[in-house]
């Protein structure tokens, strides 16, 4: 058994892999219609449409029945980051193996990491994180997948990877769950950034330019955490942030993309069902990058693009006209 807690598309497609060995998944979902819709007809029409789901998937709208039936299992909490607190805080997680963290972002009030978040929220319970390039249709529909599966324990982390992997989900292990958290939670606001450079037609120079820039933001600020570098050169970091600001699947480039276009933030995210974690993370990202002393200038804008501080050409003509500077300087 493994508990899979909340049904959007990637907590969906999550059930959907780990299920196709037989295994049997609980999959909590907060709408009762996502629920009944999964039961029913065994698809998400919601959040993952046009997929059939696995009969070893049970869905339920009851948070309780995760203790209940799922004692004993890995917990994976896919829930929006900006939620993950009060959720834990509703569960017994002293009954679970393991929480698997698998929301890309940072706490708004806190700055915390989703770790820290945890370790609070669920004091003494194993915590590990699971990030990396993926997205949800393709995990969905059985397409190749490698991830970073991170605990402070690389024992603990071959023990997860192992009970994870599928033939079409390869989780690496690996001890430096800072460094994996800080890839996936900076990578959704850079991908903003890159569909602004796509919304506003400046070219895939630019874009290339914005990712190699972005992964000098995002390796910075994961040693300022106490993240290693050579993490963020890896799946969670460096795989993500090419996935993420590669497509117009991703809803944080596509959020941008609008915005490029001229949207406003608040034009580009109504109607909006699914969560574009960038655009909580953006500000609490600024605000950390300066009390850190770590310079962000692309996330930066972003933050204040997101805020109605700025335009999208007033934050590509500021980040242009920065001083110029030897390429390690940041």
């Amino acid at each position: 058994m493994i508990a899979v807690i909340g049904a959007g598309a990637w907590g969906t497609a999550l059930a959907q892999v780990l299920a196709g060995d037989g295994t049997p998944v609980l999959l909590w979902a907060r709408e009762r219609e996502v629920a009944d819709a999964i039961s029913a007809r065994r698809e998400n029409p919601l959040f993952l449409p046009g997929h059939r789901l696995h009969p070893g998937i049970r869905a339920t709208h009851d948070l309780g029945a995760i203790a209940r039936e799922a004692a004993g299992a890995p917990w994976l909490v896919v829930v929006p980051a900006q939620h993950v607190r009060s959720i834990l805080g509703l569960l017994d997680c002293r009954a679970s193996a393991a929480l698997l963290l698998c929301a890309k972002g940072i706490e708004a009030e806190t700055g915390f990491l989703m770790t820290e978040v945890a370790a609070e929220a669920a004091p003494g319970v194993p915590l590990a994180v699971l990030s990396g390039p993926s997205f949800a249709a393709d995990v969905a529909a059985g397409k190749p997948t490698a991830v970073t599966l991170a605990a402070e324990r690389l024992a603990d982390a071959v023990e997860l990877a192992r009970r994870l992997a599928r033939p079409a989900l390869r989780p690496y292990a690996g001890d430096d769950p800072v460094g994996a958290e800080v890839g996936g939670a900076v990578k959704n606001v850079l991908a903003i950034a890159c569909g602004v450079v796509v919304g506003a037609d400046l070219g895939e120079s630019a874009r290339a330019a914005l990712v190699a820039r972005g992964f000098a933001e995002m390796t910075r600020f994961a040693v300022a955490r106490g993240g290693r570098a050579a993490t963020l050169a890896g799946l969670s970091g460096l795989g993500d942030l090419v996935l993420t600001c590669g497509s117009l699947q991703s809803r944080n480039m596509a959020l941008g993309a609008a915005l490029g276009r001229g949207e406003t933030a608040a034009d580009a995210l109504a109607g909006r069902l699914s969560v574009a974690e960038g655009v909580a993370t953006a500000p609490v990202l600024a605000r950390e990058a300066a009390r850190l002393g770590v310079e962000m200038p692309i996330c930066s804008a972003v933050a204040a693009l997101l805020e109605g501080r700025m335009t999208a050409a007033q934050a590509i003509e500021a980040l242009l006209a920065r001083p110029l500077k030897a390429e390690g300087e940041g």
